[in-house]
This record gives C-alpha cells, structure tokens and sequence, in this order.
C-alpha cells in the first residue's frame, strides 16, 4: 500500500498515467476508493493522483481526531512536493473543492488550475449558513448516539436515501469506517475566505454546479465564481456528487495540460 508521510502521518496516495499531475481532492465522508473509476479516466489526459486525506479510510487517523480545511491544504502541499508533482491540476470536490482553495490562496506555486465541484464553503453566503446548520445538528446527534451512523445521515442529507441505498456494501463500509472524519471536518468548521483573498488566487478556475444539488450549494458556487477573477461556470445534470471525470473536467483538464504555470 502505497504511503507518503507527510506533516507527521501516513497518507494512502495511488498514481494513474502519465504526464501534467492532475490531484484529486475527495469530500467528507469520502477517499479515492470513490474515484477509482474517475481515476481510471483521468489517467488518459495526465497523470492522475488520489489519495485519502487524513483521517479518512487508509490514511493515518490521529487520537484524539481534530482537523480544519487548512490542515488538509498542507497535507495537499507536501504530498505534491513529495510526489514531485508541482504545479498540478487540483479537482476537489466539496470539501475537497475547500480544500483545493486555500491550496491555491497559500501555495501558489504548487496549483496550475483548479476544478471545483461545488465546493462546500457554506458559511460564505446566507443559503447556505441556513442548511448547513441544521446538516450539522443531525450529523452531531447521530454521533453522540451511533457513530456508525453518521456518514448515512450525512449522506441522505447532502444527496437522499435513494443514493445511499444504491451504493454498494464496500462503499457504505468505508463511508462508516470514516463516521470520526466527519465529525471531526464538521466541528472543524468550513473554510473562510474573504473577497479579497478569492480576489487574489489568479489561476485558471472551472466551477461545476449539478442542477439536482441543494440550493445552497449553487449560491456558494456563484458567489465564489464572482469572486474568483479567473473562473468559468458550468451547470450540469445530476446532484452533488459530481463525477471528477465529468466531460467538462475532462475538457478543462486538456486545455491546460499545455500552459505554463503560474509564478
């Protein structure tokens, strides 16, 4: 099992192809068990790196589990300087799409361009402090009573109970194994970014909505567009669960893959 150890844990990483490093940033209750086949898909346009963030699957849990999105953007930076994959492409998808934001707001030089799935920084606009809260006063009474729980009430609230039911077994296990990862990126509150400094970050941005996804979900995405000075949007079928190798990605991905990188 392929391991870096950076920032003092181990984190679980697999690499597909060749060419411009295309990494891959998961969302809460998730891994790169999800990815594989976006993974599979991205391979064809460069080299394609998932990974567990800490915390979650086969990543290194510390006890007692605490964590922020600017822990999981300097696990992001120095597993891309430990694979040697500076600049890359960040994909992130909700927190990950956080996480993929404060990369590029504090590492500059280690993000080429990023494609953010609907990132889940919902306490930047109104709608979504209002969903969010109660998201979370569900999820943190399932904890306090099952642990075992939390990623299906998680889940059924952030998609619906059809979606959790079709998943297969080694997916709901895995989304169970990481019920303390959710808890701990829910108490860890979500990323806060000023206008200003989403102002600053210069690189190349698509921004993808799902028409299917909670409101609140698209008024952080326009919010944040507007804010970004260098992102396009697009809205496509489906809910929030966005695939990373959606044609759109793939589109972004192979425009950039021959640009120089920001300085």
């Amino acid at each position: 099992m392929p391991l870096a150890h950076v920032n003092g844990i181990d984190i679980y990483y697999e690499e597909h192809g060749e060419g411009d490093p295309i990494l891959c940033i998961h969302g809460t209750s998730s891994s790169a068990l999800v990815w594989e086949d976006a993974a599979r898909e991205l391979a064809g346009h460069g080299r394609c790196i998932v990974y567990d963030r800490r915390g979650s699957f086969r990543s290194e849990r510390p006890e007692p589990y605490e964590t922020f999105v600017g822990e999981h953007a300097d696990d992001a930076a120095a597993l891309i300087d430990f694979l040697s994959a500076a600049p890359a492409i960040v994909i992130g998808r909700s927190y990950g799409g956080e996480v993929a934001l404060d990369l590029a707001r504090r590492y500059p030089e280690r993000v080429k361009a990023m494609a953010l799935l609907e990132p889940a920084s919902l306490s930047l606009t109104s709608e979504g402090r209002t969903w969010l809260q109660p998201l979370e006063d569900k999820v943190l009474a399932a904890g306090a009573t099952d642990i075992s729980s939390v990623a299906q009430v998680f889940l059924q609230e952030v998609v619906d109970d059809e979606t959790w039911a079709a998943f297969p077994d080694e997916l709901k296990n895995m989304f169970r194994d990481n019920g303390p990862a959710i808890l701990a990126e829910l108490r860890g509150g979500p990323l806060e970014l000023t206008v200003e400094e989403m102002g600053a970050i210069e690189q190349p941005v698509l921004m993808v909505s799902a028409k299917d996804s909670p409101e609140a979900f698209r008024s952080v995405d326009r919010f944040v567009s507007d804010a970004l000075p260098n992102c396009d949007s697009v809205l496509i079928d489906g809910d929030h669960l966005i695939s990373p190798s959606h044609p759109a990605v793939l589109e972004f991905v192979d425009r950039l893959v021959a640009r120089p990188a920001i300085r």
